[in-house]
């Protein structure tokens, strides 16, 4: 599956845009601002139905502009030669989804049509922000393969709302009635033990798919570890008992303090965590290998290998890693990538030393995009 054309008009800084890509790897390369980024945000909106970057739609409009439109043409895509999608956005008005003309009631119903991995310079909070952030990428990669896993987590985070809701009203109030919170402990154990055993499931797959890209990238330079973290073990009835245990915690502190809504991800070479101790490019090397694990993990589950767009990605990275990574995402193991960079020299010179992938590199400048 590739996307073999791109239009926009109106979209962020672009008036008009219509580029055809080839079915390998595609270097949009120019200064910071020109419109990189948001081309790659344009590709990511076809397949999510949302900004990468900026939740609210409105904001995706062309100053000036009273609505966006963005037209993707896909070649081989679940057995079909192609497929056609758009989203459209009116001032005033609700963003609009269409496959082969078709508009969707339900944006549900297109997620996982056309899959897709994006890798950018903010994803470096998945190693530096707190544990919330890792439980986001972990579910993430999940719930893209796991359609129940994600009706799970949305019924334990309404019985935690629930419950922390709950907890606070009873200090407002001055009483505690343990019967209440009962109520919402039964949930919490019957969906948190099932989204523990899912975690687990999938790092054991996950963990082994991440050391050998972070072996392919550092050129088995580290060995690179990922612990889970959980307050849970593996007792019936574990989490159940935890709450039972905590009620007075939690009823002073206002808020539900064990759970799988504590659950982290411990990033690491060894005993020394990539955080403290890692340095910007181990850092960089340990997020690149995530998400083309994650890649790789959707690809074995779904059967359909995910466009790759690489964001900005060779800064901090020195040049032996970037042609290593290059090559890599070049290869037959992976499909269509898309990335982004500001030294057209630099792109040049590493595909002279593998002529054998199939690319093209486009200029872009300020609101427009033509092949070099």
């Amino acid at each position: 599956m590739h996307i073999e054309n791109l239009k926009l008009v109106g979209f962020k800084n672009y008036a008009e845009l219509d580029v055809d890509f080839c079915s390998n790897v595609n270097c949009l390369v120019g200064n910071n601002g020109v419109g990189k980024t948001n081309m790659l945000d344009a590709i990511y909106y076809l397949s999510f139905c949302k900004s990468f970057f900026n939740p609210q739609d409105a904001m995706n409009i062309r100053h000036g502009e009273q609505f966006f439109a963005i037209h993707g043409r896909y070649g081989h895509v679940q057995g079909r030669d192609s497929m056609q999608v758009s989203c459209v956005l009116q001032q005033g008005k609700n963003k609009q989804m269409k496959c082969d003309g078709k508009a969707y009631k339900n944006f549900a119903e297109h997620i996982g049509k056309l899959p897709l991995v994006m890798i950018s310079p903010v994803d470096q909070i998945i190693i530096l922000g707190g544990s919330e952030v890792r439980r986001k990428f972990m579910d993430g990669v999940i719930s893209q393969t796991n359609r129940d896993y994600l009706f799970q987590l949305m019924q334990y985070q309404k019985a935690l709302d629930q419950r922390n809701k709950l907890l606070k009203q009873m200090a407002e109030d001055r009483y505690f009635e343990e019967q209440l919170l009962e109520i919402w402990d039964e949930q919490l154990v019957r969906y948190g033990e099932r989204i523990c055993q899912e975690r687990r499931s999938f790092l054991e797959r996950f963990k082994g798919l991440f050391g050998e890209y972070y072996q392919l990238i550092s050129q088995d330079k580290e060995q690179a570890e990922i612990v889970y973290k959980t307050q849970l073990n593996d007792a019936a009835d574990n989490m159940g008992a935890l709450l039972m245990e905590s009620r007075q915690k939690d009823r002073y502190s206002e808020y539900t303090n064990v759970g799988i809504h504590k659950d982290d991800l411990e990033f690491g070479f060894g005993e020394y965590a990539v955080k403290k101790y890692g340095s910007q490019g181990q850092q960089k090397s340990f997020v690149l290998a995530l998400k083309l694990a994650q890649f790789q993990y959707i690809y074995e589950v779904c059967g359909e290998k995910p466009i790759l767009l690489l964001d900005d990605i060779f800064d901090k990275l020195d040049l032996d890693r970037i042609r290593q990574l290059v090559k890599l995402v070049g290869s037959d193991r992976f499909g269509q990538v898309l990335l982004t960079d500001t030294q057209p020299g630099r792109v040049e010179s590493i595909f002279e030393d593998i002529p054998d992938v199939e690319h093209k590199i486009f200029k872009v400048e300020e609101g427009a995009c033509h092949e070099i």
